[in-house]
């Protein structure tokens, strides 16, 4: 009996404390005064993608992803997005460790950024797509990864990228064909794609990336025919190359991941005065409250630019409760 008087009498004591001490953050003559609206913010969760430390620019996997993680985590991620042909194998025994090593790292795996395309005429191009497109689901499961960055593929009528780039993004369709054509393939290949993303659990985002997905509309076009929970849009910020606040806010809503780009150093392909405290506002206005991934694009060490580049996003990025 003295044992439970003494635990009632100490957790009586504890909770009198506690509300001493609430009562005294809400009284300011006997408080230092704290501002109330910093009671009410949090930050969104900022990622960053292994695309940052590589670009493209070295051979596969220099640096291996089990450095960049360790990167990642010494700078104040929260989490990273996966590149996966940055990856070194697809076997069980890598990807566990990867997802073992974000684990210990104190970082979700937040993110699978992969490559696929449907804008095809041959129906077997397009078939080997979707059996792509299913297996890379079936990887992020595995992984643990909720959501996966998906294209819309292109006509492929640009020479290379570069060229791609040099014409804003914007490339003919092939002789014969239309963008109407196109649309078609992509939303019937999607719709076959779907069952498996449900079933594993792994949300589609569908990025304006290029081809059909280069403008807003493109982009919902597709979402809104699929209309499927688990197809949503991957927005990256830095692939509207002109006038892109008004084209980012027509995929605010159905955003499920923000890819945010800075450029320091320049950009590899172009560069972009991205502002993103108005960014912020557009995404607090959606009520946008998931992961921001940080895509460094610019020529600078990223040792140096990524810090830098996420001191900008944590500021930029936060919404009331």
């Amino acid at each position: 009996m003295n044992m439970i008087n003494r635990r009632n009498f100490l957790q009586a004591g504890a909770l009198a404390a506690a509300g001493t001490t609430l009562a005294g953050c809400t009284r300011g003559e006997t408080s230092t005064p704290v501002e109330e609206s910093k009671l009410k913010i949090r930050h969104n969760p900022i990622g960053v993608s292994t695309y940052s430390f590589w670009q493209f620019n070295k051979p596969k996997g220099e640096p291996p992803l089990e450095e960049i993680i360790d990167h990642a985590a010494a700078m104040g991620f929260d989490g990273v997005e996966l590149l996966l042909v940055q990856m070194a194998s697809e076997e069980t025994s890598y990807l566990n460790n990867l997802k073992k090593r974000a684990f210990h790292s104190g970082l979700d795996l937040m993110g699978f950024s992969t490559h696929q395309g449907y804008v095809y005429p041959e129906a077997d191009k397009r078939q080997e797509n979707i059996d792509l497109t299913i297996h890379q689901i079936e990887l992020a499961y595995q992984l643990g990864i909720p959501t996966m960055r998906i294209n819309t593929g292109r006509w492929g009528t640009s020479r290379n990228f570069d060229h791609l780039m040099e014409n804003r993004g914007i490339e003919p369709s092939l002789e014969g064909y239309t963008d109407e054509d196109g649309f078609k393939w992509v939303i019937d290949s999607l719709e076959k794609v779907m069952p498996t993303a449900e079933k594993c659990g792994v949300v589609l985002g569908l990025e304006n990336h290029w081809g059909l997905g280069r403008l807003p509309e493109g982009v919902m076009r597709i979402v809104d025919a699929i209309d499927s929970p688990w197809l949503k849009v991957t927005l990256d910020t830095g692939n509207f190359l002109e006038d892109p606040y008004d084209k980012l806010e027509q995929l605010a809503p159905d955003t499920y991941l923000m890819q945010a780009k800075t450029y320091y150093g320049g950009g590899k392909w172009y560069s972009l005065d991205l502002d993103y405290p108005r960014i912020g506002e557009i995404m607090r206005k959606h009520n946008y409250k998931g992961y921001i991934s940080l895509e460094m694009e610019g020529k600078a060490d990223p040792m140096e630019a990524v810090p830098k580049s996420l001191e900008v996003l944590r500021d930029a990025f936060w919404y009331e409760l």
